[in-house]
């Protein structure tokens, strides 16, 4: 999800519009950072690498040369960091600030100085987050869980459907057309109708678009970029004048009294002042936030969905153990409340093991709020920064065991939680640009895998192995389940249908939390 921010802190400066800063200036003592062993003149660290898979590269990498390493790509050199102690560190929000760069800093043309893109020093993000906030509450999260039960309807009537005509689902295409409407319906009172698509909605598909066009441009030297993709430069324009006039529409049809949110977050852009300041957001900024929410409040949870449902699938113990923890909670009653979501522990923790071992956002940078070592070792001046490798941190041996590989719930059993050290689970960044949405994201999650391993028996397809496709966020590639249906519990008949909730319900919390 999109990002809170915090206040700017001493680092304020007039960011670099294009391109991205090279990590050794800032870094004096670079030559002892380990780096890979067959560099190519001007090139760099290129034998062996894959474009498409820049993260699952570096990870090869941090496993080769350690917790602190270096890649050099055309001139430029980055600094990576996956060791725990070192990660720590990076956490200090009093030394520390986000850095947006690499890809995050390649989506500001189309979504500028939004929340998850916002440099330190730009006013819009705190205002939009002072705005934005109350709408993601414990009062707000109540009102949007009748519409994501809606949803969830929608994606267990097309897998019925898909069942009984004896197809396997596609899991990452249908766990991003449900998490696509959720956003869409509780945030903006919007419905894509994804699940009467055989193809993904236009939207999706210009958000694919961008998203790999901003990862592809780390992957050639920034002079060279308007001449080897031309073609795709072209395409990258098209679909963010895509993007753009969807939510221009939508954003129009709000001002015009057609489809009003009782409250939701675009009611909340476009009517709530800053409680302090009175400030409002301009027109121009929530195109941004819209923006923003609708890709980043989608498809990351669309990733770790599809991940926790692969691992249910290899793991039937653990999917029974859930399974009995749904029932045993939800009793004969087909239709959740919001507090029984919040019970499912064992649930939750299925979901965090998936994150520990796929975060769907794989990384985060940090940059140097004023000269300082890094863990008492490594000088950095101010403005140098580091990429936390998140999907190594989380691999860490030092602090998940010599199995870190294995897939173990119980890894988030709260006596095993309580004795590790802080700031070695980060699936959803860190510090107070941490995700603004995240309890929205968990409460999605756990929610919509309870209904499923009630509904159903995940098979796997026995001859899958997992590919993991990087487009900044991560997603199982080409991952498809066979569903079997499970009976129907006693006295479940007379509970109320999955998902009574009208496709058009309104969030009705308006002015939660103000």
């Amino acid at each position: 999800m999109a990002e809170t921010t915090t206040e700017a802190g001493p680092q304020e400066r007039a960011p670099l519009p294009k391109g991205f800063r090279s990590a050794e200036q800032g870094w004096p003592e670079l030559h002892r950072i380990p780096r890979p062993p067959r560099r190519v003149p001007l090139l760099g660290d290129i034998i062996g690498a894959d474009r498409r898979t820049p993260v699952q590269d570096s990870m090869r990498y941090g496993r080769q040369l350690g917790p602190i390493f270096r890649r050099k790509a055309f001139g430029k050199e980055f600094v990576f960091v996956w060791g725990a102690a070192l990660a720590a560190d990076l956490a200090d929000e009093a030394r520390f600030a986000k850095h947006v760069g690499l890809g995050v800093a390649n989506l500001r043309p189309v979504v500028g100085d939004a929340l998850f893109t916002a440099y330190n020093h730009e006013p819009n993000w705190q205002l939009a987050h002072d705005v934005l906030a109350p709408g993601f509450n414990r009062e707000a999260m109540q009102g949007y869980h009748p519409m994501m039960l809606a949803v969830a309807e929608q994606l267990t009537g097309h897998w019925d459907r898909e069942l009984a005509a004896g197809r396997a689902v596609d899991v990452p295409g249908d766990m991003t057309k449900l998490t696509l409407e959720t956003i869409a319906r509780t945030g903006f009172g919007h419905d894509f109708g994804s699940f009467g698509r055989s193809r993904p909605h236009p939207f999706v598909s210009a958000m694919v678009g961008t998203l790999s066009y901003a990862q592809r441009l780390n992957t050639v030297p920034a002079p060279l970029a308007p001449y080897l993709l031309r073609r795709a430069s072209r395409r990258n324009e098209a679909d963010m004048a895509h993007l753009n006039r969807t939510v221009d529409d939508l954003v129009r049809a709000r001002r015009a009294g057609d489809g009003g949110g009782s409250g939701d977050l675009l009611d909340r852009m476009l009517e709530t002042a800053h409680p302090r300041t009175g400030e409002r957001l301009s027109a121009e900024n929530v195109r941004r936030q819209v923006i923003t929410f609708l890709v980043a409040g989608h498809e990351t949870t669309s990733g770790a969905l599809s991940f926790a449902l692969h691992h249910l699938s290899r793991h039937p113990e653990v999917a029974a153990r859930a399974r009995a923890e749904v029932d045993a909670v939800w009793g004969d009653a087909e239709l959740p409340g919001y507090d029984q979501v919040a019970r499912l522990r064992y649930v939750r923790r299925v979901l965090d093991e998936s994150l520990r071992l796929w975060p769907t956002a794989p990384a985060f940078a940090r940059e140097a709020r004023e000269d300082t070592l890094l863990a008492g070792e490594h000088p950095m001046r101010r403005g140098a920064w580091a990429l936390v490798l998140t999907m190594m941190l989380h691999r860490d041996p030092a602090v998940w065991g010599a199995d870190a590989e294995r897939f173990d719930p119980d890894r988030f059993d709260p006596g095993a939680v309580r004795a590790r050290a802080p700031h070695t689970f980060k699936p959803f960044g860190t510090g107070a640009r941490a995700c603004i949405g995240r309890q929205f994201a968990l409460h999605e999650a756990t929610l919509v895998l309870g209904l499923l391993l009630r509904r159903y028996d995940l098979r796997p397809d026995p001859g899958y192995r997992l590919r993991v496709t990087e487009r900044l966020t991560l997603m199982p590639e080409g991952l498809r389940l066979h569903l079997e249906r499970r009976p129907a519990r006693a006295g479940a008949a007379a509970a109320p249908a999955l998902g009574e909730a009208p496709s058009d319900a309104r969030c009705p919390v308006r002015g939660a939390g103000d």
